[in-house]
């Protein structure tokens, strides 16, 4: 059994096709449906997940992303750059049959980041929270819908971005004067929205946070198959939480390779944090290459193409050293 490698969303540039072509030609066996935020507003995170969203539209402010009360430019172009994008893979997926991971914002990352009319965060009100949680819900099952016509061969792999849940969990998401924070949302809540969300995938759906902190229980307890971490950031206080996750069957999306440019290390070396996790936790090394998928620590959209190029290899070799030297 070979340890997967895959990307994380976003890549450097504005070519769809050169970024269809990146994330199929590195990644033969667990391609992804890249993010090209140099495109603009629109084309980020946060943009192109208000894009999917179902009856409620939104537009940019110099603030950040503000909610609408109907489909402007800024909705037309997430739609239209998204369907650019899913265009590109599909040319390049042509009888492709395998896992095919795509990513959208989940939830409480959109309502940290989403203001309401008088420019105050979606997060402080828990109706507004329901009804995008509800909308993003929709949205994200007619994008599937489209992905499995286009890709039929494809077993899709759901990603939700949450790198702000730590923070909405422990209160420390800035308001829009910056001088005080939103209350911490009840756990119950955040892990309720959570599952309903993952119901509308019947395959994986992996979570993933490029903060510190990341929640893998919650996680796990929400329905989560995978977690996709920046493992540079984990200490010894999450070892039991991910020891339960991995005997769980949660997998692990590893992020050990930097994100911007620097100089790699050979694959084996990228890996050896992982082998040193498993062997304080006890597990069993044979179990590594089925509970763990290497990927680069965050997107990339800040790499130059030529280290996005570079990484997305050095992952897939580092997964293959992870396979053949688990110990």
């Amino acid at each position: 059994m070979s340890a997967g490698a895959t990307g994380v969303g976003s890549l450097p540039g504005g070519d769809a096709r050169e970024a269809a072509k990146t994330a199929t030609g590195s990644f033969e066996d667990f391609p992804y449906l890249p993010e090209l935020p140099a495109r603009g507003p629109g084309a980020d995170m946060i943009g192109r997940s208000t894009g999917l969203l179902v009856d409620m539209y939104a537009h940019v402010e110099p603030s950040g992303w503000r909610i609408s009360d109907r489909p402007g430019r800024d909705t037309r172009r997430a739609r239209s750059w998204l369907g650019e994008d899913l265009d590109a893979l599909e040319e390049f997926t042509q009888g492709y049959t395998g896992r095919l991971k795509v990513q959208a914002v989940g939830p409480w990352t959109l309502a940290a980041a989403l203001e309401l009319h008088g420019g105050e965060a979606m997060l402080q009100d828990a109706g507004a929270c329901r009804d995008l949680a509800g909308s993003l819900a929709e949205g994200l099952r007619e994008h599937l819908a489209d992905v499995r016509r286009r890709i039929p061969g494809a077993d899709i792999v759901l990603q939700l971005d949450e790198p702000s849940l730590t923070a909405v969990l422990l209160g420390r998401v800035r308001s829009a004067s910056g001088y005080r924070t939103y209350r911490a949302v009840d756990r119950q809540v955040v892990e309720g929205a959570l599952r309903d969300l993952f119901a509308v995938h019947d395959g994986e759906v992996i979570v993933h946070s490029c903060a510190p902190e990341v929640p893998f229980g919650l996680l796990r307890r929400a329905g989560a198959t995978g977690v996709s971490f920046d493992f540079s950031l984990l200490t010894e206080r999450e070892d039991d939480a991910i020891g339960e996750a991995v005997e769980g069957g949660t997998k692990l999306f590893a992020g050990v390779v930097p994100g911007t440019d620097g100089p790699l290390s050979d694959p084996g070396g990228s890996v050896m944090g992982v082998r040193k996790l498993w062997r304080r936790l006890g597990l069993a090394p044979g179990t590594l290459a089925e509970s763990v998928v290497v990927t680069p620590s965050c997107g990339l959209a800040g790499a130059s193409p030529a280290y996005a190029r570079a990484v997305q290899a050095h992952c897939v070799r580092a997964a293959r050293s992870l396979a053949d030297n688990p110990e």
